[in-house]
């Protein structure tokens, strides 16, 4: 029956179903934002849409007919993302979740892995601050114990030829060699704000001092000793570190994080020549790349904080979204580890990290 108030308040027709056709970036850190694209994802009438992952509410931060923009809470896991509007529920679309692996770090840089799987992560502490365990290893069930005790402000970390762990530290210019047992011993002095480190195929160590100078270290005679130190290049000092990575062909890749949102990311040639290879980053730190060249680095792209992949053609995608990232390491089978300011997280990317020297 046609009433008065039907007349002038007519009732909606049922709201179309929204549809999920793909979720941008690949990935996301606890608290990181995610991109779902499809259609019917803007608010019907006053109700603005609410989303799920697995069984735990994620708010919709904005939405709109094609795309919704969602947070990822704190204790999600991978699982499937459902958008519901009006009643009704949307299509299931598989969002992978990042977990974590260790807690109560520091790491500043990278972490390292070995051959055998096992990660390995800094408790870095300010300046000239003493901790009772410096470097932590956390195996491959997740297992955290401790592996380096009482190395003053361990920063950068690397596996050299050798299968040894080395670990740079910026409060004394030193670089350590680890045996696999946890003892250090000195490899390398002088190297001024020492941070990252990295080896290239040839078993000659670089390392980035933050006041603007990339070391060389030859490989020495002997296993284990250090040949010939010299300045490879030099460059603007950074307010944070310096972060290595070779790709396939032996450039050296470097950040040094700045206050800048226009941030370069250098490549040095074999003879030191040092050029721009991508502008554009805010507060670029740890990198590594796969084994199809493609560089990931800790950095803010457009205003969106995780790890962006910067392929041969420098073209620029956010692949996981997260803050207070600072590196990551490629494991086995496609995952990857990554570090925040105090922990590390474990993330499904299905990327073949690039083999290490």
């Amino acid at each position: 029956m046609t009433t008065l108030r039907s007349l002038l308040t007519p009732e909606k027709p049922d709201a179309p179903t929204p549809h999920l056709d793909r979720v941008t970036p690949l990935a996301a850190m606890p608290g990181g934002e995610i991109n779902v694209h499809g259609s019917h994802l803007e608010p019907y009438g006053t109700l603005i849409p609410h989303a799920s992952i697995g069984d735990i509410s994620s708010p919709v931060l904005m939405s709109r007919p094609t795309r919704a923009t969602v947070r990822v809470p704190e204790g999600t896991i991978t699982g499937d993302l459902i958008l519901h509007r009006s009643g009704v529920a949307s299509n299931p679309l598989n969002v992978r979740v990042a977990v974590p692996m260790a807690e109560n770090l520091h790491p500043v840089a990278n972490p390292a892995v070995d051959a055998d799987g096992n990660v390995y992560a800094t408790v870095s502490g300010s300046r000239g601050q003493a901790v009772p365990v410096s470097i932590f290893q956390i195996q491959r069930d997740f297992q955290i114990r401790p592996f380096v005790r009482e190395m003053m402000n361990a920063t950068g970390l690397a596996f050299g030829p050798d299968g040894h762990l080395y670990a740079s530290s910026r409060a004394e210019g030193t670089v350590y060699r680890i045996s696999p047992d946890g003892a250090s011993s000195t490899y390398a002095e002088g190297m001024g704000i020492a941070t990252g480190i990295a080896f290239d195929r040839d078993g000659n160590l670089f390392v980035g001092d933050r006041s603007g100078t990339i070391f060389k270290i030859s490989r020495g005679s002997s296993t284990g000793a250090s040949g010939e130190i010299f300045v490879y290049a030099t460059l603007e000092p950074s307010i944070a570190a310096y972060h290595l990575a070779f790709n396939d062909a032996g450039t050296l890749f470097v950040t040094g994080p700045t206050t800048s949102s226009n941030q370069v990311i250098h490549a040095i040639d074999r003879d030191g020549n040092a050029t721009a290879f991508y502008q554009g980053l805010g507060r670029a730190q740890g990198m590594a790349f796969d084994v199809d060249d493609n560089l990931y680095v800790a950095a803010s792209l457009r205003g969106q904080r995780g790890i962006v992949r910067i392929d041969r053609h420098q073209d620029a995608t956010l692949v996981v979204s997260g803050s207070n990232l600072v590196g990551l390491v490629f494991l086995e089978d496609g995952n990857a580890a990554l570090a925040t300011r105090d922990a590390l997280y474990h993330v499904a990317m299905e990327v073949e990290g690039r083999q290490l020297p």
